[in-house]
């Protein structure tokens, strides 16, 4: 009687695989989340870093006077 309200109870059960990480009910709901990987960048050029530091010395050096 009691084995028989046991395996009942646990044969219940939905039969969905979850994310075991993910202890809320919504989160364990949700699809796996996936890393993708990020796509690779060009290397910064010179006349882009040349740039950026001029404008950035510019910047300070106004603050500065201003």
């Amino acid at each position: 009687m009691v084995n028989d309200a046991l395996t009942l109870r646990v044969m219940r059960r939905a039969l969905v695989l979850t994310n075991e990480a993910a202890r809320h009910p919504f989160r364990q709901s949700l699809p796996p989340f996936k890393l993708e990987p990020l796509p690779q960048r060009e290397p910064i050029t010179d006349l882009a870093f040349f740039s950026a530091s001029f404008i950035s010395c510019f910047i300070i050096i106004m603050g500065m006077i201003a």
